[in-house]
């Protein structure tokens, strides 16, 4: 809260005013919670993480009443290769999750399609050829 700016320790400093009104909570909730009175409710919990800009789960375990074993970080999701940067046929199937015993043929089948795409179509011999 303090590296948030937010003046928590004078009584007069308007700190926790400021928290309540950025978080949308009773003045009351934030002081108790200071105070280790009390266990602000979920909601609570959400408005104060908004107002610090961190994510409740940090808020849960900050408070002490959790700790990091009780809420393991989710893992981290795959990496996306930038829009620019083409897959190979094996990347895209692992990316969509094709089944093992199946990726061989969507192997095959994507290289197949992709050779073909860089192939003149039939229609681009006829136009050519009507051309000369």
């Amino acid at each position: 809260m303090r590296a948030r700016g937010y003046d928590i320790d004078s009584p007069r400093g308007g700190g926790k005013t400021k928290l309540a009104e950025d978080a949308g909570v009773h003045r009351a909730a934030v002081t108790r919670l200071l105070q280790r009175q009390s266990m602000p409710d979920l909601d609570t919990m959400r408005g104060l993480a908004r107002a610090l800009g961190v994510p409740v789960r940090d808020v849960l375990i900050r408070s002490g009443r959790l700790t990091e074993e009780d809420l393991p970080e989710a893992p981290a999701p795959p990496a996306v290769p930038s829009p620019d940067a083409a897959l190979s046929a094996e990347q895209a199937a692992a990316a969509l999750g094709i089944p093992e015993h199946l990726r061989s043929a969507f192997v095959q089948i994507t290289e197949q399609l992709r050779v073909g795409a860089a192939a003149p179509s039939p229609d681009d011999e006829v136009g050519e050829q009507a051309r000369s």
